[in-house]
């Protein structure tokens, strides 16, 4: 895979260069990249020499001064520019597995890179981390990562990963531990197979490691109607006892699925510490809820408008909260909020970044508005389209609404922005 340009920044040294999506960048200072990692290192200079493949095949060799840590302004197709490292894993509670067909063909990409955990924050499980892998992080100083641990009791996690080497990976953990490599831990909690005594063991096992564990996230198994393979799903019950669990060690908090499945209120923010894994569903709804109420809005809009803000139904009360705010703020201002059920994965599957066309349209197209409000997890990175390959300029026309879509999910600065274009 080439090291090919997506997009160039605005008034940035590769655009004053003009390099244009679609070029590739073949070595910086004669020197091949194989991913992100190495172009970030080679690019910490005041001078260097890029080797550009333009659009019609034509070489450019292109000497460049700048300050050290001054960005060239090139986005790139992927992170890894050579082939990414496959999943090895036959996770019982996989995702990927339970997808059907005619989705885009990312979705069905299983990646276990480290490369991309220490570039992009996704998880990786240990499981093909090779000698080499592990002299290259030593010799960068990589981390954090961020780790699919799951369980600590070993012949438990080869059942769980369905990897005879899932258990032999955990004294990477240690190996981490040894070399000052710092990560975050992940455990998709899964009714009756690792929750209860077995979390307290692994909880118990993380603890020990001590600051190189530098937070702990604990999310419900996501069961959609066409998995095959039969999984409890997380119940009240359940996460009430989850919850209590997790209080007893300082850096592991559980998702905002489980407070929402227990009927409890989302903790105060102290509870999730720096936020470390919003991603992952754990604070981002408390984070929304206090960034909201640091920002400023405009007291008075110049004319009649109606907003409708179309968001998961995990995040709806809060959503709604923030709606009802806002109308009592702006006058002229009218806020609705609608939670998109998700008929298509089916009911258990609450999250933004799983809604399609089809259930986004049924739950809007008869809402009375001036304009939809959607987050930019709902559609893949860099473009307008959704999971089932459908793209916004389909879902206007099938509604006939005008939509915004807020990039950074956990502010509502953006939606600030837009009252603002209405003053």
């Amino acid at each position: 895979m080439p090291a090919t340009v997506n997009k160039v920044i605005e008034n940035s040294i590769a655009e004053e260069l003009e390099i244009e999506a679609g070029d590739e960048v073949l070595s910086i200072d004669e020197c091949p990249m194989q991913d992100m990692i190495d172009y970030n290192f080679m690019c910490k200079t005041d001078f260097l020499t890029l080797e550009v493949k333009k659009k019609n095949g034509e070489v450019e060799v292109i000497e460049i001064e700048k300050d050290f840590d001054e960005d060239l302004g090139i986005v790139f197709e992927s992170a890894v520019f050579d082939r990414v490292k496959p999943c090895l894993n036959h996770c019982i509670f996989c995702f990927v597995d339970q997808q059907p067909k005619g989705l885009r063909d990312t979705l069905y990409v299983k990646d276990d890179d480290y490369r991309l955990s220490y570039l992009q924050g996704t998880y990786i499980t240990l499981t093909n981390l090779t000698e080499k892998d592990k002299e290259r992080i030593c010799r960068m100083h990589l981390g954090p990562f961020y780790v699919s641990v799951h369980t600590t009791n070993p012949e438990l996690r080869v059942k769980m990963l369905r990897n005879p080497n899932a258990g032999r990976a955990l004294d990477n953990l240690q190996w981490f531990r040894k070399n000052k490599i710092p990560f975050h831990a992940q455990i998709v909690l899964c009714p009756g197979i690792n929750d209860g005594v077995e979390l307290e063991r692994t909880l118990s096992d993380l603890e020990k490691l001590k600051n190189t564990v530098l937070s702990i996230a604990i999310v419900p198994v996501g069961i959609t109607r066409f998995r095959e393979e039969s999984l409890r799903q997380v119940d009240k019950e359940c996460a009430k006892r989850t919850i209590e669990i997790a209080s007893k060690y300082k850096k592991a908090c559980c998702s905002d699925e489980f407070f929402l499945i227990a009927e409890e209120e989302i903790p105060p923010a102290k509870y999730y510490g720096k936020f470390s894994q919003l991603d992952d569903g754990v604070g981002s709804l408390r984070f929304l809820a206090e960034d909201f109420k640091k920002l400023d809005f405009p007291k008075e809009i110049s004319n009649q408008k109606k907003i409708l803000f179309a968001t998961s139904v995990a995040a709806y009360r809060t959503v709604e909260k923030i709606g009802e705010e806002l109308s009592k703020k702006v006058k002229n201002l009218s806020v609705e909020t609608v939670a998109v059920r998700s008929n298509y994965w089916g009911k258990d599957i609450t999250v933004a970044g799983l809604i399609t066309t089809d259930d986004l349209i049924r739950d809007v197209k008869d809402k009375d508005c001036d304009v939809v409000v959607i987050p930019s997890v709902m559609l893949r990175p860099y473009t307008e389209k959704f999971l089932d390959g459908k793209d916004l300029n389909f879902v206007k026309q099938a509604t006939g609404k005008a939509f915004f879509v807020v990039k950074n999910v956990y502010s509502m600065k953006e939606v600030g922005d837009l009252l603002n274009t209405w003053r």
